[in-house]
C-alpha cells in the first residue's frame, strides 16, 4: 500500500455547502461529484452530501448507476445525458435524470419512445455561447415538436452553461444569460445556470437552481483569489511522510538532471509521493508544501514515486507527515505555480492514492 494519502474532513465537504447556501439562499442546491468527486471519492461524498442538498450531478449514467448500487437516493442528473440506448436503459432503470444537450439524443429518444417510459425530470442545456454543449435557438422547433408528441410530458429544467464566470471583470457572462433569458422568453420551467463561480460572483444568474462544484471542495473558482480567501476550506490534505532526511553541502544537486543545486548547506526531505500519486510531475522547483505549518519548498524534479524539499532550518525525521497542499498550502497555490489549475491537482489523486476519512465527523460506510 502506498504511503501518500488524501485525508478527506467531511466538516469541510459541509462547511463549504453551507458557503455556497449563504450566497444563493433561494435556490436548489444541485451539488456536482463528477469525476469520483472531484478526486474525493464519489460514494461517501455523496452519502455526506445527499441528505443536504436538492440534487446530485454525475457526468455519465455509470457514474449514476453505482450511486444507485451504493444506496443513494434522491434526483441524480447526468450531465452528459446519454449517447445511445444502453445509457438510455440505464437512466430509466437507475430513476436518473439526463441532460439532453442534442438533437442527435432527441433522435434516441424518438426512437425508444414508444413503449418507453420517461423520466420524470428532463434538464433541457442551450448553447448560449460556451459551444460545447447545448441546444441552439435553431434546434428549438425540433425540441418543441417532440415534447408535443410525448404522450407524458415529463418536467423540464433549462440550463446553460457560462465559459468566463470567474472572471468577474469579463462581460461575457452577463452575455450569456442576457441570451439564455432571451432564448427561453414565453417558455415554462425552472432554471439553472450559475456554477460555483457565478454562485460568488454573479448572483443575478443564481436563478432555481444553482451547480457547485469545485467550491464545495475548498477550491477557488475564481481567477486570482485561493479558496481561504473566499471563507472555503479544503476538503482534502493531500500529505505523504518523509523517507529520508539527507545533508546537502552547498553546490550539490539532487534528483534526476541535478535540476536543482543548493545555493547553501542545507538538509532535503525526500518525501514518499511522486506524480504517480497524482502530484504534478511539471511542479517546479520552489514550488511550496508544508510540515509541522512551516511552509518549505520543492527541491528539484519529481520523481514517480518521490519528490524532495529543501527543509533548510526545519528539524524533522523520516516518518513525519509532509503536506503537499491543504490548509497551509491552498491546492490553488500548488496548482498557480505548477501552470494548472487545482480542479486538476484533485482529481489527479483519484488513482493509487489511499483516501481517509477524518474522525473528526463520523464518515459513512464507504
Amino acid at each position: 500500500m502506498r504511503p501518500a494519502r488524501a485525508v478527506i474532513d467531511p466538516g469541510a465537504l459541509l462547511h463549504n455547502l453551507s458557503v455556497v447556501r449563504r450566497h444563493a439562499p433561494d435556490s436548489r442546491v444541485m451539488a456536482v461529484v463528477k469525476a469520483d468527486a472531484y478526486g474525493h471519492g464519489l460514494v461517501p461524498v455523496a452519502r455526506w452530501l445527499a441528505p443536504h442538498v436538492d440534487a446530485l450531478a454525475v457526468a455519465t449514467a455509470g457514474e449514476g448507476r453505482v450511486l444507485r448500487q451504493a444506496g443513494i437516493e434522491g434526483p441524480v442528473v447526468v450531465l452528459h445525458g446519454m449517447n445511445d440506448a444502453g445509457e438510455w436503459r440505464c437512466v430509466l432503470e437507475h430513476d436518473l435524470e439526463p441532460v439532453i444537450h442534442s438533437l442527435h439524443q432527441l433522435r434516441i429518444l424518438s426512437a425508444l419512445q414508444q413503449g418507453e417510459r420517461m423520466p420524470r425530470r428532463l434538464w433541457i442545456k442551450l448553447d448560449t455561447g460556451m459551444h460545447r454543449l447545448g441546444l441552439g435557438s435553431a434546434d428549438l422547433p425540433a425540441l418543441d415538436a417532440w415534447l408535443a408528441e410525448c404522450s407524458e410530458r415529463p418536467e423540464v429544467v433549462w440550463m446553460t452553461h457560462f465559459a468566463c464566470a470567474d472572471d468577474a471583470g469579463d462581460d461575457t457572462t452577463r452575455q450569456q444569460w442576457q441570451r439564455f433569458c432571451t432564448l427561453l422568453e414565453g417558455r415554462e420551467g425552472p432554471r439553472s445556470a450559475a456554477n460555483s463561480a457565478a454562485i460568488m460572483a454573479w448572483p443575478e444568474t443564481h436563478a432555481d437552481w444553482v451547480r457547485p462544484g469545485i467550491m464545495l471542495y475548498g477550491g477557488s473558482p475564481l481567477a486570482g483569489r485561493e479558496g481561504p480567501e473566499l471563507d472555503l476550506k479544503p476538503v482534502m490534505r493531500f500529505e505523504a511522510p518523509l523517507l529520508a532526511v539527507r545533508e546537502v553541502r552547498a553546490g550539490e544537486g539532487i534528483g534526476y538532471g541535478l535540476a536543482w543545486h543548493a545555493d547553501r548547506d542545507t538538509r532535503i526531505g525526500i518525501v514518499a509521493a511522486g506524480y504517480a500519486d497524482g502530484y504534478p510531475r511539471h511542479a517546479p522547483s520552489g514550488t511550496p508544501a508544508g510540515l509541522r505549518g512551516h511552509r518549505l519548498a520543492l527541491a528539484g524534479r519529481v520523481s514517480m514515486d518521490m519528490l524532495a524539499i529543501d527543509l533548510g532550518q526545519v528539524e524533522a525525521v523520516p516518518g513525519e507527515w509532509v503536506e503537499l497542499w491543504g490548509e497551509t498550502v491552498p491546492v490553488d497555490t500548488v496548482a498557480a505555480v505548477a501552470g494548472t489549475i487545482g480542479y486538476e491537482l484533485l482529481c489527479a489523486t483519484a488513482g493509487r492514492t489511499r483516501h481517509v476519512w477524518q474522525e473528526a465527523v463520523s464518515a459513512p460506510d464507504t
